[in-house]
C-alpha cells in the first residue's frame, strides 16, 4: 500500500479501456505523479481506441478471470482500481451465470492477488442497483439491500467480498457504489446501452427518445468527471473505508425531466416513444451523501445540464470521426 497522503507510483485499472476506466486514465494522466498505469481489459465492452492520446498507459488484453495474469500485474502495483465487470441488468437476466463469474469471481481474483501480493490499496466499483426494492430515499449505505436482478446481486456480492477482505486480512479497500454514471466514451451502439447515451444518440439522429415505462422513474445521474475526480482523490490520499460509500450527489431526476434538459442542450424539441418497462429496473434511485462528504469534504459535482452538454459535444465529435487504435501489450 502506498503511504497515506501520497499518490501511488504504479497502478492497475481493470476494465480501464471501458467508459469509466478510460475517463479515469485521462484524469490520472493529467494529474501526474503516477509513473506506471497498466490497464487490464478483455475488450468485450471496452475499446482500445478509448485510450488513444493518453501518455504512459500500457494496455494488457486479458480477463480478470485469469488468476495468473491478474497476480502478475497486481503484484507490481501500489494500487488497483477494479472497474472490470459484465454490465447491464438486462444482460444479467439473459445469462446470470456469466454475470456472476465476471463480477463476483473476477473481483475475488483481484482481491486474492492483492492479498498475496504487495497488499495494494484496492478500489472496487459497486452499484446503486444493490438497493433494489428498498424504497427509502435518499438511500444511506446502512439500509438493507434488496437486489432485483442478478446484476445487482453480483455487485452486492463483489462489494461484500471486498469489505470482508478488509476485515479479515486488513487489506486497504474502498468500495464505491456508483449511481448512473454518464459522460463521454459511454456508447449507445449496443443492446444494453444506458439511458443517457441512448437518449443522446437518438436526439442527434433525429429519432424519438425511447422511454421504458411512464418516464417518471428517477435516477441520481452522476457525471463521469465527478466520479473520476473522486477516484483520483481517493488514490492520492490512500482513502479506505470499512463500509461501502455512495458515489453520487443526492440529486434525483426523472427520465421525462432528463428529456427536457436534453432539449435545452440540443436547442430543439424532442419526441418520445414509450416502450414496455424493463424487468429488474429500480423505480427510483437517490444517494444519501453523508458518508461521501465526510471522506471527501468540499466535493462539488458537475451539474447535470453541464454534463449533458459535454456528453453531447463528445457524441457529435464521435459521429464525425473514425475510431482510433491504442498501444497494446501482453
Amino acid at each position: 500500500m502506498h503511504p497515506l497522503g501520497e499518490a501511488p507510483h504504479s497502478l492497475v485499472v481493470t476494465g480501464g479501456a471501458g467508459f469509466i476506466g478510460s475517463n479515469l486514465c485521462r484524469a490520472l494522466s493529467a494529474s501526474g505523479g503516477i509513473e506506471s498505469i497498466v490497464v487490464l481489459d478483455d475488450l468485450s465492452t471496452g475499446r482500445a481506441g478509448n485510450l488513444d492520446g493518453i501518455d504512459g498507459i500500457d494496455l494488457v488484453v486479458g480477463t480478470v478471470l485469469d488468476a495468473e495474469l491478474v497476480r502478475s500485474l497486481v503484484s507490481r502495483a501500489d494500487a488497483v482500481v477494479h472497474l472490470a465487470a459484465r454490465p447491464s441488468v438486462t444482460r444479467s437476466l439473459e445469462d446470470p451465470l456469466a454475470t456472476n463469474e465476471c463480477n463476483v469471481l473476477g473481483t475475488l481474483r483481484v482481491l486474492e492477488a492483492a492479498r498475496h501480493g504487495g497488499r495494494p490499496q484496492v478500489i472496487v466499483a459497486s452499484s446503486s442497483s444493490v438497493y433494489g426494492a428498498n424504497r427509502l430515499l435518499p438511500a444511506p449505505e446502512t439500509v438493507a439491500c434488496s437486489p432485483l436482478s442478478p446484476y445487482a446481486a453480483s455487485k452486492l456480492a463483489a462489494e461484500a467480498y471486498a469489505l470482508s477482505y478488509s476485515a479479515s486480512f486488513d487489506l486497504p479497500v474502498l468500495a464505491f457504489r456508483f449511481f448512473n454514471v454518464f459522460g463521454p466514451f459511454q456508447r449507445a451502439d449496443h443492446a444494453y446501452a444506458a439511458v443517457i447515451p441512448t437518449f443522446v444518440s437518438a436526439a442527434l439522429q433525429d429519432k424519438p427518445l425511447p422511454v421504458h415505462g411512464d418516464g417518471k422513474q428517477t435516477r441520481d445521474f452522476t457525471f463521469v468527471g465527478s466520479v473520476t475526480s473522486m477516484l483520483v482523490d481517493a488514490l492520492s490520499r490512500g482513502v479506505t473505508c470499512p463500509q461501502p460509500v455512495n458515489l453520487a450527489f443526492g440529486e434525483r431526476c426523472s427520465l421525462l425531466e432528463l428529456a427536457s434538459l436534453l432539449e435545452l442542450v440540443v436547442e430543439r424539441p424532442l419526441d418520445l416513444v414509450h416502450l414496455e418497462p424493463r424487468p429488474g429496473d429500480v423505480r427510483d434511485s437517490q444517494a444519501d451523501t453523508s458518508r461521501l462528504r465526510t471522506l471527501f469534504p468540499g466535493v462539488m459535482p458537475t451539474p447535470l445540464v453541464d454534463g449533458l452538454r459535454e456528453t453531447v459535444d463528445w457524441a457529435r465529435t464521435e459521429i464525425a470521426s473514425p475510431a482510433g487504435t491504442a498501444r497494446i501489450a501482453r
